[in-house]
């Protein structure tokens, strides 16, 4: 397949062909190495749009194809009917890809180059939402990447700047003293970056029973330990803990004679207290969706 602008050689098809008679699913050509015309493509998609998308490409789904957007490709019917490709925009181009990547078909790259079309009308590709449409397709395809870690990266930094906080009471970063109400914000990022990680155990379900992901052996155990006996224990553990730092926190209130209390004192215990309820709750009632969407999984 290629785009009928002439903006493809097919008379350049045997190097296509040969790869396919080698064993191939897929083909694809490559414009970067094989050359583009001076004018045959905007310089935004050049070293830009095209480029980005590639990039990410291969980042999200372990692959090696350099040029996503190439529209010159060859492949095996039977095994891309297989895939059961569903977008209907520019977005197909980097489905094919993607769904290929991940079913594990067999991919070769071909050099290409790239000329001027000969279309006597201006193309009808739109740069910006036609190149969203791409990159939020990579993104709803890995879960892993748009939520997980993300919010492994949010946890990390928020347990970081609270523990920080509770030893030194406060956090000297040169000349800036980060005081108490940042506990606040490292709480805040705790509570996100778990609830992503959550949104990716949903997601990650969702597109295997969808069929958007193979269902794989080693994903199917990942998946088969969030049970909801273990996800609603872990829920229930978090919330006594946070009221036992609830309850540490009145008694030293009550030491006190019922006065006012130092905030850089009781602070550091109520906040992490009030998260850890809150956290405890989500996990609790996660366990229910994973429980649900596992009822499905299993069949």
């Amino acid at each position: 397949m290629g785009d009928a602008d002439d903006s493809y050689d097919f008379s350049n098809i045997m190097p296509f062909v040969e790869k396919l008679r080698e064993g191939y699913d897929l083909v694809m050509g490559n414009r970067f190495k094989g050359g583009i015309e001076k004018g045959a493509m905007p310089w935004s998609h050049k070293y830009i749009g095209t480029p980005v998308i590639s990039f990410l490409g291969r980042l999200f789904y372990h692959s090696k194809i350099g040029d996503f957007n190439c529209g010159m490709r060859g492949y095996n019917r039977q095994a891309i009917l297989n895939l059961d490709l569903k977008c209907t925009g520019m977005e197909y181009a980097s489905e094919m890809i993607v769904s290929a990547s991940l079913n594990n078909l067999k991919i070769a790259e071909i050099p290409t180059t790239l000329k001027k079309d000969g279309r006597s009308r201006p193309p009808h590709l739109k740069s910006f939402s036609d190149g969203w449409r791409h990159l939020k397709f990579l993104l709803l395809y890995s879960p892993k990447w748009l939520f997980l870690i993300p919010g492994l990266v949010l946890v990390l930094v928020g347990l970081i700047g609270t523990v920080a906080f509770a030893i030194s009471k406060g956090i000297h970063l040169g000349s800036v003293v980060l005081g108490i109400h940042s506990i606040l914000y490292f709480g805040a990022m705790v509570v996100v970056g778990l609830q992503m990680i959550i949104f990716s155990l949903f997601a990650k379900v969702y597109a295997i029973n969808s069929g958007m992901h193979p269902k794989k052996e080693k994903t199917k155990k990942f998946l088969n330990k969030f049970t909801l006996e273990k996800l609603l224990i872990l829920g229930i553990g978090f919330i006594f803990i946070g009221i036992g730092l609830t309850i540490y926190s009145i008694i030293i209130w009550k030491s006190k004679s019922w006065g006012k209390l130092n905030p850089v004192d009781v602070m550091p215990i109520t906040i992490p207290a009030a998260y850890l309820i809150i956290i405890g709750f989500q996990v609790a009632f996660t366990s229910f969706i994973i429980g649900i969407l596992n009822i499905e999984y299993k069949k």
